[in-house]
């Protein structure tokens, strides 16, 4: 099912930079997120099905809303791509537990010509944030990455920036909790520079719908893993 986009502007007006922010029932965090975000900057809050009324939040707190009906992290993320018009696209988790402000230095870099990926490392800033199956699934999965591509990473997380074509061009497929691992593997593939830095991480606004059980987790690294076992694709 094509996504859907919806704004409270007639006609987008240009941006410098656009924020894809997948969004499942974050009524509640969504007021604190879009408020981060930096000036000029533009919010695509990509609704995959929420009952809470997120889309009307995000709508008319001036966000630009995307919907994707197929569910999946990868579904969202990837109607956000497509919806985005700006020359550096970054994406956010849409729970509170990242800062969008944190992405100033992420987009400065990209713009610099220092990297082509950026990618935030998780720093728990209270008990409770990361839990433990969580972080030993990352932690299992950044092994196996580092084993596949020879990438040093400590952290598969959400908070990234990266210009819009280049990320199309990879033509990435995962539609499932595999997206952001399949996005960092096949930029090593295509010898992409990737760099990481220190992001703060906060406990998320309600109940997580991937890592908040050992069964999301296990499913999470089930997809992930499914992508490390890809053949090397060549761009």
């Amino acid at each position: 099912m094509r996504a859907v986009t919806t704004s409270s502007d007639p006609v987008p007006c240009p941006t410098s930079v656009d924020v894809v922010l997948p969004c499942l029932d974050e009524a509640e965090a969504l007021p604190w997120v879009l408020g981060r975000i930096p000036p000029g900057w533009r919010a695509l809050v990509v609704d995959n099905g929420s009952t809470d009324g997120s889309a009307r939040i995000a709508h008319d707190l001036g966000a630009t809303v995307v919907r994707e009906e197929r569910r999946g992290f990868g579904a969202a993320c990837h109607a956000g791509l497509t919806a985005a018009t700006a020359d550096v696209v970054c994406f956010c988790d849409c729970d509170a537990s990242l800062d969008p402000a944190d992405l100033v230095p992420f987009v400065r870099e990209i713009r610099a010509g220092e990297a082509d990926l950026v990618l935030g490392r998780r720093r728990p800033q209270a008990r409770g944030a990361w839990p433990l199956h969580a972080r030993t699934g990352n932690l299992a999965l950044s092994r196996l990455l580092r084993r596949r591509t020879g990438l040093r990473l400590h952290d598969l997380g959400p908070l990234r920036a990266v210009r819009r074509e280049p990320l199309l061009a990879l033509g990435l497929t995962d539609r499932r909790s595999g997206y952001p691992l399949q996005m960092v593997v096949r930029a090593a593939d295509a010898g992409w520079r990737i760099t990481e830095h220190d992001v703060p991480y906060r406990p998320r606004a309600g109940a997580s719908k991937v890592t908040g059980t050992w069964r999301g987790t296990w499913q999470a690294v089930r997809d992930m893993s499914r992508v490390l076992a890809e053949k090397e694709v060549c761009t």
